[in-house]
C-alpha cells in the first residue's frame, strides 16, 4: 500500500491477528524471496522483474465461499466492526486505491497465503476471501483483475489495497488514486459473463496524454477527451473526481504515501434502478464528432475490439445503437455513444450500460 499503506497495514496485520485470529497473520519477520520483513518503510523493493508489465491478470474461477470461520466472522480494527459478505451478491464501489510492497512480501495475508507483490492479488475489508474483482483506473482506463486473498485498507477513503503489480499495470504507483472496483461473481464466472469480447482491454492499451480536469468544462482539441464527474443521480454512491496521471516509470516508483485517520465502516449502496433512456441528439454526421456530451464504453488497442463491442452493445440496448461511434486517435480506438443533449441524459446511458452490459463506462465532453 503505498505509504499511506505503511502504518495501515502494520495496525491491520496486528489487528486481524487478534480480532480474526488469523495465523500467521503478519505477525512477524519472515523468510520468503523478498525478504518479508516486519519493521521499516514499505516500497517497490530492490530488484524488481523487467517483464511486470506483462504479468497477466488474475484468472477468475469459481472457489467456494466461506460461510463460516476466521474470515467470515464479524471483526473489529480501530474501533470499526466490519461484516464479511459470505454469499454470491454483486459488489461494486468507488474510491481510492493503495499498494504495498516489499515490506510484506512473503509474509501470511489474512487468508493464510502468502503476499507475494508481485502477483496479481489485492486486499479488502468485506469481500468473501477468496474474491476476483475487476479494477478499473478511471484517469487513464486501464483495467485489471485481481484476486482479493486479504484484508484492509484499514484507512480513511480507501476501498482496496493492490499488489505492487497490479498498481503497476493500472499506472498507481505514485501513491493512491480513485478507482473503481467490480466483483466477479461465481455465477459470472459460471456463465461466462465477466469476460470481455476482447478481453481485459485497457491494462496494455497506452495511457493517454495527460487532460487537467477542472469543476467547470475545459475546452480540448475534439481529438481527446477530458472524463467529466457523473450526476449523484447516475453514479454510484462513492464515485469521486479523477485526477490524471502520467505513464509509469517502473524503475523508480515512489514510496507510499502517508496514513489518513480511520476509515468508517463502508456502507455499499444498489445501483439506481433502470430510467428510460433519454432522447439523444440527432447523430453527427460520420466525418467528426459532434461537441456535447458522450459516453465512453471502451478504449481498444485494436479496432476490432471496438467494433465487437460496438455489436454487443447495439444488440443489448438497441435504442441506442445509432449513437455509437468508433473514434481512432493516436492509436487508440474508442467506442463512445452520444451526443447527449445534457450530462444527465448521459449519465442515464451510463446506468443503464452498466447494468446491461457489465461494464464500467464514463462520461465525457467534447467541444
Amino acid at each position: 500500500m503505498a505509504d499511506g499503506a505503511l502504518a495501515s497495514r502494520g495496525l491491520t496485520a496486528c489487528a486481524l491477528a487478534a480480532a480474526l485470529v488469523l495465523a500467521g497473520c503478519a505477525s512477524g519477520p519472515r523468510s520468503g524471496s523478498g525478504g518479508g520483513v516486519a519493521s521499516g518503510r514499505d516500497g517497490p523493493g530492490t530488484n524488481i522483474p523487467s517483464d511486470l508489465d506483462r504479468v497477466p491478470d488474475a484468472e477468475p474461477r469459481i472457489e467456494p465461499i466461506r460461510s463460516s470461520g476466521g474470515t467470515s466472522k464479524p471483526y473489529t480494527v480501530l474501533g470499526r466492526g466490519y461484516q464479511p459478505i459470505t454469499d454470491d451478491r454483486p459488489f461494486r464501489e468507488s474510491g481510492v486505491a493503495s499498494w504495498y510492497g516489499r515490506k510484506f512480501h512473503a509474509a501470511s495475508t489474512a487468508s493464510g497465503e502468502p503476499y507475494d507483490m508481485y502477483a496479481m492479488t489485492a486486499a479488502h475489508k468485506t469481500l468473501p476471501l477468496p474474491s476476483y474483482v475487476r479494477v478499473r483506473n478511471p484517469a487513464n482506463g486501464r483495467e485489471v483483475i485481481v484476486r482479493v486473498n486479504d484484508r484492509g485498507p484499514f484507512v480513511d477513503g480507501r476501498v482496496i489495497d493492490l499488489s505492487y503489480t497490479a498498481a503497476l499495470k493500472l499506472d498507481l504507483l505514485r501513491g493512491v488514486a480513485p478507482v473503481e472496483i467490480e466483483r466477479i461473481t461465481n455465477e459470472d464466472i459460471r456463465t461466462g459473463a465477466w469476460r470481455r469480447d476482447a478481453g481485459t482491454a485497457y491494462a496494455a492499451a497506452p495511457a493517454p496524454a495527460p487532460v487537467r480536469v477542472a469543476a467547470a468544462p475545459v475546452a480540448v482539441p475534439s481529438a481527446w477527451v477530458a472524463p467529466v464527474a457523473m450526476t449523484a443521480a447516475a453514479a454510484p454512491a462513492a464515485t469521486m473526481p479523477v485526477a490524471p496521471q502520467t505513464p509509469v516509470m517502473a524503475a523508480a516508483p515512489s514510496e507510499p504515501e502517508a496514513p489518513a485517520g480511520p476509515r468508517e465502516a463502508m456502507v455499499v449502496t444498489d445501483l439506481a434502478p433502470l430510467a428510460p433512456l433519454a432522447a439523444p441528439a440527432a447523430p453527427s454526421a460520420p466525418s467528426s464528432a459532434a461537441s456535447g456530451f458522450w459516453v465512453q464504453l471502451g478504449a481498444f488497442r485494436e479496432r476490432d475490439g471496438a467494433e465487437s463491442l460496438r455489436n454487443q452493445a447495439a444488440r443489448g440496448l438497441p435504442t441506442l445503437a445509432p449513437q455509437l461511434r468508433v473514434f481512432s486517435e493516436a492509436g487508440t480506438h474508442r467506442l463512445q455513444a452520444g451526443p447527449f443533449p445534457s450530462r444527465n441524459a448521459a449519465g442515464d446511458a451510463v446506468t443503464q450500460l452498466r447494468d446491461s452490459l457489465r461494464i464500467a463506462p464514463m462520461v465525457v465532453e467534447r467541444r
